[in-house]
């Protein structure tokens, strides 16, 4: 395929846009226990001449993404010096948005639906208990109306914004849809063309600008030290910038939970629900969590920009039958949602990814919800590990806690 072309994004200096004070990241951890190691692919090999590097690549993704479902992504086109830039309009954000514009562009998560600013109170439009984790989340809606449905303060930066958006989409993620293409032994294009979602910089997945607080003691006790729950991503593929502060942590192959290393300037990259029904069970949902970082980093802010990509709402969840790897080795039927995937296509029709990824939002739970997060309520025990369980749509989701 011809060589992808580097970000060029609209300049910093144009007239109307204000001094942006540079993000200067926080000090990484000096602890080292507990760390995954996770496979680093180079996606500019993608643009060689050699076959045999090209498949070299290909053999190492497919590895990746059936052990782990996570890996990390570099010289993917995007300079540390761009990307900084990102962040310092993420910070800005943070720092300039208006008590009014909260208000005002407040999530309705009960409606499904991830869009506009989510106050440090819960995941519900309802205040509950601080949890010190502030985000605004641009979904299709929000690109077509920016004038209503953005921040005020960013309006001046949204060509740089939208710039962003799409080159993650149109150019990044559509290489990695190519690759997992190839892993399936389907056209490059097959995944780009048939399953993901276009019509806006994001499709209809959503770009997120996420600004975790430390938080006090009272809330790290309700919480557990969470602050997401366990949980895989609803879409195709989530693009998470590599940021100093560890919070992120991935579920391993030992059954422990291990914090994701920083690696400045990766992408860290997990597979989606969808990716994994599409592949037949073959790819690997991530399961991973926020947690609280090491002890020498609890005092830190951790800013996160992330990019969650996801399919046609309307398409049903079921795998790719034309994939020859699926027609020659079958699907794999033995884990995670692709399990009760087939469960639940022998008593009905699969869901549309549309009602997959909105009942999963409008029923999000907090990880301080003492209520809920409790052994018979949304907490079982299985072979002696606590595991999170709900129901959506008649498929079980059983997540380590």
């Amino acid at each position: 395929m011809a060589p992808a072309a580097p970000f060029s994004p609209p300049a910093a200096d144009l007239p109307g846009k204000p001094a942006v004070a540079a993000w200067v990241p926080p000090p990484a951890t000096k602890e080292t226990h507990n760390f995954a190691e996770l496979q680093s692919i180079d996606l500019a090999q993608m643009d060689s001449e050699d076959p045999a590097v090209v498949d070299r690549l290909v053999q190492q993704v497919k590895h990746a993404i059936r052990e782990d479902g996570f890996l990390f992504l570099e010289n993917y086109g995007i300079s540390l010096e761009q990307l900084h830039r990102q962040f310092a309009l993420a910070q800005y954000l943070y720092k300039n948005i208006t008590a009014e514009d909260k208000e005002r562009l407040l999530f309705h998560p009960e409606d499904g639906v991830w869009s506009g600013y989510k106050h440090p109170f819960g995941f519900k439009r309802q205040k509950g208990v601080p949890d010190g984790f502030e985000q605004f989340n641009w979904y299709k809606p929000d690109w077509e109306d920016q004038a209503n449905r953005v921040p005020t303060c960013l309006h001046p930066f949204m060509d740089e914004i939208e710039a962003f958006c799409r080159y993650l989409s149109e150019s990044v993620n559509r290489r990695l849809l190519t690759l997992f293409s190839r892993v399936l032994e389907l056209p490059d294009d097959y995944l780009w063309d048939n399953v993901q979602s276009h019509g806006s910089p994001t499709g209809e997945g959503y770009f997120r600008h996420a600004l975790f607080r430390p938080v006090g003691q009272e809330t790290r006790d309700a919480s557990k030290g969470l602050r997401m729950h366990g949980h895989t991503d609803f879409g195709l593929t989530t693009l998470l910038f590599s940021v100093p502060i560890s919070c992120l942590q991935i579920w391993g192959q030992d059954k422990e939970w291990h914090y994701v290393p920083y690696k400045p300037g990766a992408l860290v990259i997990n597979i989606g629900d969808t990716l994994e029904i599409v592949s037949g069970g073959h790819f690997r949902a991530t399961r991973h969590r926020v947690y609280r970082p090491p002890s020498d980093q609890l005092h830190e802010e951790r800013l996160s920009l992330v990019m969650f990509n996801s399919s046609q709402g309307d398409l049903p969840m079921e795998p790719a039958l034309v994939s020859p790897l699926i027609q020659r080795d079958g699907c794999v039927e033995d884990q995670g949602i692709y399990k009760e995937y087939r469960k639940r296509t022998t008593v009905g029709a699969p869901p549309t990814n549309r009602q997959w990824r909105e009942i999963q939002i409008a029923t999000c739970t907090d990880p301080t919800d003492q209520e809920h997060n409790r052994i018979g309520v949304h907490q079982t025990i299985v072979d002696g590990q606590i595991m999170h369980q709900r129901e959506y749509m008649g498929m079980k989701v059983l997540l380590p806690v």
